[in-house]
């Protein structure tokens, strides 16, 4: 074992393998995005666990702090292989940069493709007191650039973190469920949905609060929701942005997974889900805010073909103001897809 302080080995990268099966997908036969961010969280949490107990020092477990954006570039269908490579790329002193990648296999075929790419961020938290965050041990780079492309990626999401903290904390009412009967088709009060879940064993990890992966899933569960009620189609993930995890969720707590229509383009929906718990055993708190996220879904035909979504229906000053928010970030991610896809060409 490594001397406490000195820098190791970057660790190998860890693959997670599992078929896909008829209740890990959509009425289309397509996986839900939620079992792949699961399995994509899992993937990290296992390799950050092993990185933050590879020197001597406190025993700890590597909790779920955020997911950047990840785009899903190929849907995955019943009967084929969801391989799930993890790799540490950056570390801090008290977090972890988690590179991973998905690919799909049809083990008939041999055929494979890449699905996703996601980058994840975990911080350790001592067995002892989960309230406690470890130092982790760092790793070695085959660069000095690798070190300093890694730490500004590290500022920056740090920076990220703390905005959305501040813009999500309180600010967003949990969604009611509404009579729809009431309801014009097409505006937010129609599509919006909310999920109640009560956190226990099976959903926590060694500490006692919820596996990140297990959040992700619910998540998607009603974005899709929400994107099924509003364009009454097939419904697929097809990217998610920044998901953070602004505070812990321990067993015993009853969640509420809410979501609704933020914004619509030609193609597109875009979807806010927000997780907010309520403490019942050993912990009499007021309800908090503990993940917040957009989902963007796409409507698909019989054949699989993209279908023009309906659009939104704004009716509040306050539906209007997240319509054009919602409106900046569909430019912006279209600016930056244009520029990545000249870049590209520009070197081919």
């Amino acid at each position: 074992m490594s001397e406490p302080g000195a820098a190791g080995p970057s660790p190998a990268a860890i693959q997670v393998s599992r078929i896909m099966r008829p209740d890990d997908a959509n009425i289309a036969g397509n996986v839900h995005g939620g079992t792949i961010l699961k399995m994509i969280e899992e993937a990290g949490a296992i390799i950050s666990t092993r990185h933050c107990n590879s020197q001597a020092g406190e025993p700890c477990v590597a909790a779920l702090a955020r997911v950047e954006r990840t785009d899903f570039l190929s849907p995955v269908c019943i009967g084929e292989v969801a391989n799930v490579s993890a790799e540490i790329t950056y570390t801090s002193r008290h977090s972890v940069e988690v590179q991973v990648n998905v690919m799909s296999e049809n083990i008939l075929t041999g055929a494979k493709k890449v699905t996703n790419k996601a980058t994840l961020w975990y911080v350790p938290l001592s067995l002892k007191n989960v309230n406690k965050v470890v130092e982790v041990p760092p790793i070695q780079y085959a660069r000095k650039e690798q070190e300093d492309e890694g730490k500004k990626r590290y500022e920056e999401q740090k920076l990220d973190r703390l905005e959305t903290k501040q813009r999500n904390g309180d600010v967003i009412l949990p969604v009611i469920n509404p009579d729809r009967q009431t309801k014009e088709p097409h505006t937010v009060g129609y599509s919006q949905s909310s999920l109640i879940h009560l956190v226990g064993p099976s959903d926590c990890t060694l500490l006692g609060f919820v596996h990140g992966g297990v959040t992700m899933k619910l998540m998607d569960e009603v974005a899709g929701i929400v994107a099924a009620r509003h364009c009454k189609t097939n419904i697929v993930t097809a990217s998610v942005d920044a998901i953070n995890f602004h505070e812990k969720i321990k067993k015993g707590c009853v969640i509420t997974v809410s979501g609704r229509m933020t914004f619509t383009s030609n193609k597109s929906m875009e979807i806010e889900v927000f997780v907010d718990a309520d403490p019942f055993v050993d912990e009499p708190r007021e309800r908090y805010r503990a993940v917040s996220a957009f989902f963007t879904y796409v409507s698909l035909s019989k054949e699989g073909k993209p279908l023009p979504v309906p659009q939104l229906l704004t009716e509040t000053e306050d539906e209007k103001r997240r319509f054009e928010e919602g409106k900046g970030r569909y430019l912006q991610t279209k600016a930056k897809r244009q520029a990545q896809m000249q870049q590209q060409a520009a070197q081919q």
